[in-house]
């Protein structure tokens, strides 16, 4: 099947003509590239109707937004990349004095490409992450069997967590901008520590305010080691 495609006003002339030279719809179809025959079909009787072979004017909303107003709304998200589509809206309101909607300003985003999206990790987080991979990539399972793998998790006691996302097009994945130095979780919420290794594993520790150098040895590994039986502890604890 021929791929669907818009008639130009020339290819409507030409359907016309030759439908009156007596070649059929779904020769005609075939010779313009038009998916259907119904569309030649529909033409037909519009020209027997009208004698016009246009189409004819869509009715339909009017443009909230002007082209200036569209152009202000992606200059926000290009120069704000973390800002949501309802703090655009309101920029957008405080100097057009143009009042839209939050789904409105992301259609008009999705128009000029931009999508909201996760952002990813800087370029020395991802260096660091390389670094720590090549360095122990050939392993064996006696060294891994003496790594102690820890790390504390904070959990939100309310149901938004405040995720950020960031305005881009395809290919801006690691563009300047949509870049986000992560700082996880705000206020009110619970944190806690454990820790996992071939042998063993430690129980969840409460960490009551920051967790700070100092707190994470003499509080949590310390507590830990000396609670610890003696012939479960790894001969080396590394802690990643």
């Amino acid at each position: 099947m021929p791929p669907r495609r818009k008639l130009s006003d020339l290819d409507r002339g030409r359907a016309i003509g030759w439908l009156q030279d007596g070649v059929a719809a779904r020769q005609v179809a075939q010779r313009l590239a038009v998916a259907r025959s119904s569309v030649i079909i529909r033409l037909k009787q519009r020209f027997h109707a009208t004698g016009r072979v246009q189409e004819r004017q869509r009715s339909g909303r009017p443009r909230v937004t002007t082209q200036r107003e569209d152009r202000f709304i992606q200059r926000q998200a290009m120069q704000q990349r973390m800002a949501s589509a309802n703090n655009i809206r309101q920029r957008l309101q405080a100097t057009t004095n143009t009042v839209v909607s939050g789904q409105r300003i992301r259609n008009r985003l999705h128009n000029f490409g931009l999508r909201v999206r996760r952002p990813v990790l800087t370029a020395n987080h991802r260096a660091a992450r390389r670094a720590w991979c090549t360095q122990h990539v050939r392993w064996q399972r006696q060294q891994w069997a003496q790594v102690l793998f820890t790390d504390e998790s904070r959990f939100c006691l309310e149901p938004a967590d405040g995720r950020i996302r960031v305005w881009r097009r395809r290919g801006e994945r690691f563009a300047e901008g949509a870049l986000l130095e992560r700082q996880r979780f705000g206020g009110g919420s619970v944190m806690v520590w454990g820790g996992i290794s071939t042998r063993l594993r430690t129980p969840l520790y409460h960490v009551v305010g920051n967790l700070t150098g100092v707190c994470y040895q003499n509080e949590i590994l310390q507590i830990w080691l000396c609670g610890t039986e003696p012939s479960l502890l790894p001969l080396s604890v590394h802690t990643v």
